[in-house]
């Protein structure tokens, strides 16, 4: 697979793999990802990893521009293969799905012909990855869902969705980290924090993540929920 790069502006580069979101490419934005966080370059302000390209921000200088950088990229990363694999964490989402939590389940459910309970049961039982993480502060973009459940999104965007709520747009899942406008099918909520602002990593999960989502009824959230605002205090 051949890897381009093209400019963005003064001070950034993109990295492309690919046209498409294949295990293929997914693994080469890992590994790509991981070589540039390793190599520690000062001049590199931020490695930024989406789900076809790595887009690498950098300082410019009077002796560090666009060919410079392109150079010393090109020899990082001359030996990155697509077979390259990089360790991922296992990470595992509760949800309480349906209610107040998940009030477009059942559109889910009826643009499918599926009942609700099948569709919790398909999300649940899904093997996904974070392809990355944008939008908003945390928030992934979560590969790997079933055809079976994929539902467009909704024409007319809320203008606000509660944080940790689980949705559904096209192929895609994932999770809103706060609130804010959107138009994805919601489905679900977790009582777990995915944006962590007081953290040195603010984002709880990471592209490459694996992800299991698991049900958990009303109670569960609800203690879940308790214990962790008791902890906070």
């Amino acid at each position: 697979m051949e890897i381009t790069y093209s400019p963005l502006g003064d001070e950034a580069i993109v990295i492309e793999v690919g046209s498409e979101i294949t295990k293929e490419t997914t693994n080469l934005v890992r590994s790509i990802t991981r070589q540039l966080e390793k190599a520690t370059i000062d001049a590199i302000v931020e490695v930024i990893p989406a789900f076809t390209t790595v887009t690498v921000l950098y300082e410019i200088t009077e002796i560090f521009k666009y060919k410079d950088i392109k150079k010393l990229l090109e020899r990082l990363l001359v030996e990155i293969k697509e077979s390259d694999t990089v360790a991922q964490r296992t990470i595992e989402i509760p949800v309480c799905y349906g209610g107040e939590y998940g009030p477009d389940l059942e559109i889910v459910a009826l643009h499918n012909k599926l009942t609700v309970e099948e569709v919790i049961e398909i999300h649940s039982n899904g093997t996904y990855e974070v392809n990355m993480i944008g939008f908003a502060p945390g928030f992934p973009f979560i590969g790997g869902m079933a055809e079976s459940i994929a539902t467009p999104r909704k024409t007319t965007p809320r203008l606000r969705i509660p944080e940790r709520t689980v949705g559904i747009a096209g192929m895609q899942t994932g999770v809103y980290p706060i609130e804010t406008p959107g138009g994805w099918q919601l489905i679900g909520r977790t009582p777990m924090d995915l944006f962590l602002p007081n953290e040195e990593i603010p984002s709880l999960l990471q592209a490459g993540d694996r992800i299991v989502f698991k049900p958990i009824s009303k109670l569960e959230y609800e203690q879940w929920e308790g214990d962790s605002h008791a902890t906070d205090k």
